[in-house]
């Protein structure tokens, strides 16, 4: 059996598709791969995708690709080096963007948790918080 690479895709849900791209480009600096208006807007993150859904648009299916989504805040963790934290909690202050959490985790590393305009559940994560 092959082995399993890494996730190469992850998806959140807004119904405010320019607000999420906003967020995101401005934000945490991905890079807007495309948009459909009233439908998603893909970003790059790092060797993986970030796909922002608007959750009405994907209940039907598109060509051939089946209808999925989620309603509700979903959660995502970005991973970040250590010794850039301080940095992004400085970053999210200047932004504006309120910092719900600012945890040290017992077996070591650290997360910062905030939301999109959506609401969905935002990390910033250390990779030791998993022993990576």
């Amino acid at each position: 059996m092959t082995e399993i690479q890494g996730v190469l895709e992850t998806a959140l849900y807004a119904r405010d598709l320019a607000a999420a791209g906003d967020f995101y480009a401005r934000v945490l600096g991905l890079e807007i791969e495309s948009e459909v208006e009233g439908r998603h807007v893909f970003l790059r993150c790092g060797h993986a995708m970030l796909l922002v859904f608007d959750p009405d648009a994907t209940a039907h299916p598109s060509g051939q690709v089946p209808a999925h989504g989620a309603r509700g805040p979903g959660h995502v963790a970005f991973a970040v080096p250590d010794e850039d934290m301080d940095h992004w909690v400085a970053r999210l202050g200047e932004l504006g963007v309120e910092i719900e959490s600012d945890l040290e985790w017992p077996g070591g590393g650290r997360s910062l948790y905030f939301r999109d305009p959506a609401g969905n559940s935002l990390e910033l994560a250390t990779p030791r918080i998993w022993g990576l």
